[in-house]
């Protein structure tokens, strides 16, 4: 389908779903956003659905203006993915070994490394631009700074909620490796503390929505929230390549005999501010749950821990800002599929999926989020399928 345009205050709403479908809540967060004396376009994708502070699934664009509860407290969230010359054909009958292996190397949940990791610690992984990395948290918002130790000890490490780790099949039979993780405890941190910050800014106390404060140009409130903005993006993708580089010395143990290489990784934010140029201007482009897809640009589209993963290339559609939804979308909130859904029901809904089966992921389960499938359809005119892939592994926190 095309978009749908919802009348807003101050911009239309341009929606690649069915408004009826939209529950009230995302519905209105989005009309507050239309409101915002700075904002020169909306798009919203087809996994739209009521978030934290701003609506996910929503590509914001403005003008000398960013909302750091419009990129959310998961600063850099994303996916990355790589396939492998393995086939379906490498695999054992039993994939729990690997699961296990998976699990011991990846810290998942509230675990972290016991020293930090490193480009070093692996072959041929380019260690440019490290050290420089690191030198640069010296400069972030001085209330996190204590953090350094622990978020060094992150790098490399899963998280929990919808964060995962799985080992695919596409539908010629070949191994893709995927995961999906950000900028841990101390993106979340520095998302706070700038939320916190534009909320006691003058210029935000006549909005409809305290979440929507946003810090202006040329005011160093805004200098601060970019600076520590761009490095938390730069902390999530370093975070995922570390992942997948200790991901991969796992595959390589586990299948010594087919001697396994590797094509390049593919990797897209999709909880990240942008600088874009649209119709001759400027602007600050935010999107929460949503992948960039200008004309080529790969991506991936995840389901859930049961469905299909999309690896995508984009359209270049400018009316979606070179937008794409980041996954399925939601159809109920995590405590609302706590109650309707069993560990039995887990199980069941992903039944040859080598993966944690119990109650406390029972809120991941697939119905609780859209059918993939129908969200692909949606948006067509956003981006190609390049492959589509199907979890015979997957690890949660």
């Amino acid at each position: 389908m095309s978009y749908v345009e919802v009348p807003g205050a101050k911009v239309p709403i341009r929606m690649w779903t069915d408004p009826a479908s939209v529950e009230e809540g995302a519905l209105r967060q989005l009309q507050n956003v239309a409101t915002l004396p700075w904002i020169e376009g909306l798009a919203v994708m087809p996994d739209v659905h009521y978030g934290k502070g701003a609506t996910v699934g929503s590509v914001i664009a403005m003008r000398g203006a960013v909302c750091p509860a419009a990129v959310g407290v998961d600063i850099g969230c994303g996916m990355s993915a790589v396939k492998t010359s393995l086939t379906a054909n490498d695999l054992p009958g039993d994939l729990a070994r690997l699961r296990s292996r998976i699990e011991a190397a990846i810290p998942v949940g509230r675990a972290l490394h016991e020293d930090p990791v490193g480009p070093g610690r692996f072959h041929g992984m380019a260690t440019a631009g490290w050290d420089d990395f690191w030198g640069r948290f010296e400069g972030v918002a001085a209330a996190v700074r204590f953090r350094e130790g622990r978020a060094a000890r992150q790098m490399g490490t899963l998280g929990s909620g919808n964060h995962h780790i799985e080992f695919s099949l596409d539908s010629a039979g070949a191994v893709w490796l995927t995961l999906h993780s950000g900028s841990r405890g101390i993106g979340k941190e520095l998302a706070e503390h700038h939320i916190g910050v534009a909320q006691q800014l003058s210029h935000n106390r006549g909005l409809v929505d305290r979440d929507l404060a946003v810090f202006v140009s040329d005011t160093p409130q805004m200098a601060a929230y970019r600076n520590d903005l761009f490095w938390a993006q730069e902390y999530a993708r370093n975070n995922r390549a570390i992942m997948m580089a200790l991901f991969k010395d796992v595959v390589r143990k586990e299948f010594k005999k087919a001697k396994v290489t590797f094509e390049p990784e593919i990797s897209c934010h999709h909880n990240y501010v942008a600088e874009e140029r649209y119709d001759g201007m400027d602007l600050l482009v935010t999107r929460k749950g949503a992948i960039r897809a200008g004309t080529g640009d790969l991506g991936i589209i995840p389901g859930s821990m049961g469905t299909a993963t999309y690896i995508v290339k984009g359209l270049g559609n400018e009316k979606a800002f070179n937008s794409a939804s980041h996954g399925a979308g939601r159809r109920m909130s995590r405590s609302a599929a706590k109650r309707r859904f069993s560990a039995k029901d887990l199980a069941d809904q992903t039944r040859g999926v080598e993966c944690r089966k119990d109650a406390g992921v029972v809120d991941e389960i697939p119905a609780a989020y859209k059918p993939i499938d129908q969200v692909m359809e949606h948006q067509r005119d956003l981006v190609e399928v390049v492959a589509k892939l199907k979890q015979v592994v997957c690890v949660k926190g």
